[in-house]
């Protein structure tokens, strides 16, 4: 017969009766307030302890006007930007005495927005958000007029004024192929998230839309510009996130008649997947044959041979930086000021690029 699990709770009533006090000074003797001596004190919280008494956190969290919890929404949480970017978040909001609540969104716009109600009406204090769709944020408006301080995670949104913590992502792009083209290279494949296939530089600047992916096709674009090489559209490759796209995508690459000398990843998921493709390939070696760049950094970039170069974005600092700015607003009573923090992006150099080969003559 399955023993019957006991549901009873015990209440603050029950331990003021063991304490042998009013529920009000056994209230204000575990919650820190009012006048109580210290000897009632002590035996309160003894009697709490013997009872196994938990404090009702939503009776707290009323009576101080703060629950010191907030929210995380991030597109996914696999990607090894997102987790670095969550624990910087959860250090320093622990650090400052408040708990993280983390929700993944998977790039969902309904699931994100289904996120930030559930997370307002769990009486969170405010909301760190990398946005699924930069050109829909009526629920986050509606948070913030619910009294939710809001911070924007590596993606603006144009027309809702919210701190953003960052990086310049058409800089990042455009260090990548720069660097490419200064070792020679001029068929350089680039793959993307970007949901456009072959969009020219100007479309995407008047789109008005942002994301880190479209920022980085943008700097691709520039890139060739610059140096007034002709960009060759049909190695771009767009529309896919996860890492079997990414191979298939560099497959494609790799079966033209003439295929890339270098790629680009636009992310590490996307980077690992195209260096499982390179792998599987026929008569290609890195980088004699085929030079390999990721922007962002993933942990595993200095353990792969050959060791892969990389944009790297200070993933850990951009969530610590996002969860500063928040505890700073939610500690302001009045206005407080919309902060737009850019972060450096650091070329790494290492073994998986080199100057594009020269064809034997013999």
């Amino acid at each position: 017969m399955a023993r019957k699990i006991d549901r009873t709770v015990v209440t603050i009533v029950d331990v003021a009766a063991k304490a042998g006090v009013s529920t009000a000074t056994a209230s204000r003797a575990l919650g820190g307030y009012g006048r109580v001596s210290q000897a009632t004190t002590e035996r309160v919280r003894a009697a709490a302890a013997e009872l196994g008494y938990q404090p009702n956190a939503l009776a707290q969290s009323m009576i101080r006007g703060t629950t010191r919890t907030i929210g995380v929404v991030v597109a996914d949480i696999e990607n090894p930007f997102f987790a670095r970017a969550a624990r910087g978040i959860g250090d320093v909001a622990r650090a400052a005495g408040y708990e993280v609540l983390l929700v993944n969104t998977d790039e969902n716009l309904q699931t994100e927005v289904k996120a930030t109600e559930v997370l307002a009406q769990k009486r969170v204090d405010g909301i760190i958000i990398a946005p699924a769709d930069t050109r829909e944020f009526a629920h986050l408006s509606r948070a913030r007029r619910a009294g939710l301080g809001v911070v924007l995670l590596d993606r603006r949104i144009p027309g809702f004024d919210a701190s953003v913590v960052r990086v310049d992502n058409v800089v990042a792009g455009r260090t990548a192929v720069q660097h490419l083209l200064e070792l020679g290279h001029r068929k350089i494949g680039l793959l993307t998230g970007v949901p456009h296939q072959h969009v020219r530089n100007d479309a995407l600047r008047a789109s008005g839309s942002s994301s880190p992916a479209l920022d980085r096709l943008i700097g691709y674009y520039e890139a060739f510009r610059d140096v007034g090489v002709q960009l060759r559209a049909h190695y771009v490759k767009t529309g896919g996130t996860d890492r079997a796209w990414g191979a298939s995508a560099t497959h494609q690459l790799l079966s033209l008649s003439e295929p890339p000398t270098a790629m680009v990843a636009s992310d590490a998921i996307i980077a690992l997947g195209m260096i499982d493709a390179v792998r599987r390939a026929p008569f290609v070696v890195v980088p004699e044959h085929l030079s390999l760049i990721s922007i962002d950094e993933p942990d595993w970039a200095e353990v792969v041979d050959p060791t892969l170069t990389v944009v790297a974005q200070p993933d850990y600092e951009m969530g610590a930086e996002a969860a500063r700015i928040l505890l700073d607003q939610l500690s302001h009573s009045g206005p407080f000021p919309i902060v737009d923090r850019v972060l450096e992006t650091v070329l790494k150099v290492r073994l998986s690029t080199s100057s594009v080969a020269v064809p034997s003559t013999s």
